[in-house]
């Protein structure tokens, strides 16, 4: 299958998966409540916060277990590949073997000092529910590293549908227990069941398409031990920045400015950033490619790969912006039924963030790609802070104008930090960048612009 074919695949795969996974977080809802009640559905959401936050350790080891095996396979080290392999099973193993001990201990200090016995729910049913659900969170610790044997078989569009149809089969089963009026116990072991039989499939359906389980047997390897574990931790500052940036900056505006401040910086920060989250999906529709050519050491495919989506995005981010420049507000104050007032200027800049952010989120995937998080976290991290603390000295000159300028300062210092660096890793300057990346695009106009007169006539 050619390139452009794997591109296009990703790409409808992914946009089915967002369609998924929004279902996911909105269909039930009504249900829930309908079937619950509002405070008791309220109840299990507060319950589930624990297992949610046990999900967030994954973002560590998964990844670098997983980046390390494309790379390593798609060079051509099929023996070491296949070490990675059964060490990051054996890592992986390990983390949910800890965290199970870990959340044991936690429910039962919970337990001790009565928290499950203050809600509407019955304790009982709500430790059983919890461990239930706790369990299936960490079993999805596997599917890093499983979906790692799609991307390096260049069959990353099955993996998204297969990790799609995931999604559907929680909704339908969860859908199920509550229209048969089943209670929270039941409902998470309907997820559990979901979970375990998709982790079994598709980890053998992964290791049938790789191929490689068969010729090479991996062993554990204490230096890759190390190496996945180190940048594992690294993984891990991405969730770490964003809380100090996301409820730092929050907390700033809460704190100097009041609550009904925080409600307009909060809810103009997410239509701002909703484009954004549109174009976040063309990641797992480069992301699988880009990296087989680094593998490969195909560096004048990769940068190409990397140019096109960074210019692409931007000039998407760039046709949002305008949009809305000239109509946000206008949506801003129907969605919100005109209960909160947004000055005009921190409007404009709140929705700049959108260009900048869409050049460093972008590149970040470089860093991704090759495997390299330790310093992308850094740069997010410094950020970070810097953007809290702008936030909280302009706040107190400038108000809610001040409070943008300090968010908006984290995408602008990210793009000055990151790109110079992500181009430094694909061995090209940020001006070559630029200049081939216009040159790519003025051969894409060209080419459909061709087959849009092949098309009319």
């Amino acid at each position: 299958m050619s390139l452009k074919k794997r591109l296009l695949n990703n790409g409808i795969a992914s946009i089915f998966q967002k369609v998924v996974r929004v279902l996911e977080q909105l269909f039930l809802v009504p249900f829930f409540i309908t079937a619950w009640g509002a405070a008791y559905y309220g109840e299990w959401l507060t319950l589930t916060i624990i297992p949610s936050v046990m999900a967030f350790s994954n973002l560590g080891f998964g990844s670098a277990a997983g980046n390390s095996f494309v790379l390593t396979y798609t060079s051509g080290n099929k023996q070491k590949a296949a070490d990675i392999s059964k060490t990051g099973l054996y890592i992986i193993t390990i983390m949910i073997s800890s965290a199970l001990v870990l959340s044991a201990i936690v429910i039962l200090v919970l337990n001790y000092f009565h928290v499950f016995d203050k809600s509407l729910i019955n304790s009982q049913d709500a430790i059983i529910a919890v461990s239930i659900m706790i369990l299936s969170q960490l079993l999805m610790f596997y599917l890093q590293l499983f979906e790692a044997y799609y991307r390096a078989a260049q069959k990353a569009s099955l993996s998204i549908n297969l990790i799609t149809t995931k999604s559907a089969a929680s909704i339908g089963f969860g859908l199920l227990v509550l229209l048969l009026g089943y209670g929270i116990v039941e409902f998470a072991i309907s997820q559990l069941f979901v979970t375990v039989i998709f982790i079994i499939f598709y980890g053998l359906k992964g290791r049938k398409i790789i191929g490689l389980h068969k010729t090479f047997k991996g062993v554990k390897d204490k230096a890759i031990l190390k190496a996945i574990t180190t940048k594992g931790l690294s993984y891990l500052m991405l969730p770490m920045w964003q809380i100090i940036y996301f409820q730092g900056t929050t907390f700033v505006v809460r704190i100097v400015l009041g609550p009904e401040a925080v409600a307009i910086f909060n809810t103009t920060r997410t239509l701002s950033r909703s484009i954004n989250q549109i174009l976040y999906m063309i990641e797992p529709t480069v992301f699988p490619e880009l990296q087989i050519q680094i593998g490969k050491a195909n560096w004048k495919m990769a940068r190409k790969i990397f140019r096109i989506s960074l210019i692409g995005v931007f000039i998407l981010s760039f046709i949002g912006f305008i949009g809305l420049a000239l109509f946000g507000l206008w949506f801003y104050n129907l969605w919100t039924q005109n209960q909160l007032e947004v000055p005009s200027t921190m409007w404009y800049i709140m929705i700049s963030a959108m260009l900048f952010n869409a050049v460093w989120y972008v590149t970040e995937m470089v860093f991704r790609a090759f495997n390299e998080p330790k310093l992308m976290g850094w740069f997010g991290l410094g950020s970070a802070i810097v953007s809290v603390l702008a936030t909280y000295v302009l706040s107190n000159f400038m108000g809610l104008t001040g409070a943008a300028i300090g968010a908006v300062l984290l995408d602008a210092i990210l793009v000055i930090l990151v790109v110079p660096h992500g181009c430094k890793l694909l061995n090209f300057s940020p001006k070559e960048l630029v200049q081939n990346g216009i040159k790519d695009f003025q051969e894409l106009y060209v080419i459909l612009t061709h087959k849009l007169q092949r098309f009319r006539t």
